[in-house]
């Protein structure tokens, strides 16, 4: 048996027993080639919808598509072998009743092999959460920011700065939470909400935008790595700059060709003696 064979993955009970303990580490990936380049070192990866921004260039996440998630969730899950896989629902497939959820999360897990899946909301999705859940579907929830419902949000700006939309936010985690949810996203929150969210809640808090006291965090791994557009949100910390160097190198590549100094002998085949 090879090496890549006997790595355990880890597992949705692995994770859910982190609450309170070492925080847990969370990147996007959407391809094979990214998959294998984070999976030794994260703790899980999310194929979320924002795929459809970065790599689809959509202006929101509300056009992906079920179909995409899938071929995507699929790649990553071929090209990781020990981080959890957590695959977003994408919009319109799960809200309109309990069973719609069932549906497209069994095809999710079935078509992809991924460990888990990823829903939007609070305690309107309460009673979808429970329904999966006790299908054998594990869940990780989304509240605050949640960009499936920009629309309605007005926009992308941070979330829980009143009294009302601090006391609406709480309230959905801790629905979700008592639901079934394993992790829920807090996203685009005030610090002292997310702070109070952790500690109101049993399943494992995952801050993008929150607070360092979440039980864990996420980044999108093209931000991350400077390959997104030259806008850096507040919440994003850059540990590379790779997108110069990407056009740095295929600037190089571009006058190697014109000059013909690509390919060398060594890249070509000669005929056999």
């Amino acid at each position: 048996m090879s090496a890549t064979a006997q790595v355990k993955r880890i597992t949705v009970p692995e994770i859910a027993a982190r609450k309170g303990k070492e925080p847990v580490s969370i990147l996007t990936a959407y391809t094979v080639s990214m998959a294998r380049l984070l999976d030794q070192h994260v703790d899980m990866l999310l194929v979320g919808d924002s795929l459809g921004m970065v790599l689809y260039g959509l202006d929101s996440t509300l056009p992906v598509t079920l179909d995409m998630m899938i071929a995507h969730g699929a790649a990553v899950v071929r090209g990781s072998s020990r981080a959890g896989v957590v695959v977003d629902l994408p919009w319109a497939t799960y809200q309109e009743s309990r069973e719609q959820a069932f549906r497209a999360a069994a095809r999710v897990l079935a078509e992809t092999g991924c460990a888990a899946v990823k829903l939007e909301g609070g305690e309107e999705m309460a009673e979808t959460v429970d329904f999966l859940v006790r299908r054998g579907i594990p869940v990780m929830g989304h509240v605050g920011l949640t960009p499936q419902a920009v629309n309605a949000l007005g926009g992308y700006r941070a979330r829980g700065r009143s009294d009302a939309e601090q006391h609406k936010i709480l309230g959905d985690a801790r629905a979700i939470a008592e639901a079934g949810a394993f992790s829920i996203v807090i996203e685009g929150v005030v610090e002292p909400l997310a702070r109070q969210i952790t500690e109101s809640v049993s399943a494992v808090t995952i801050g993008i935008g929150a607070s360092a006291a979440c039980d864990g965090q996420v980044l999108v791994s093209d931000d991350l790595l400077g390959l997104f557009g030259a806008f850096t949100p507040k919440f994003v910390k850059r540990y590379a700059e790779l997108g110069p160097l990407v056009e740095e190198a295929a600037r190089a590549y571009t006058a190697d060709v014109r000059s013909r100094a690509f390919p060398g002998p060594e890249h070509v085949f000669q005929p056999k003696k």
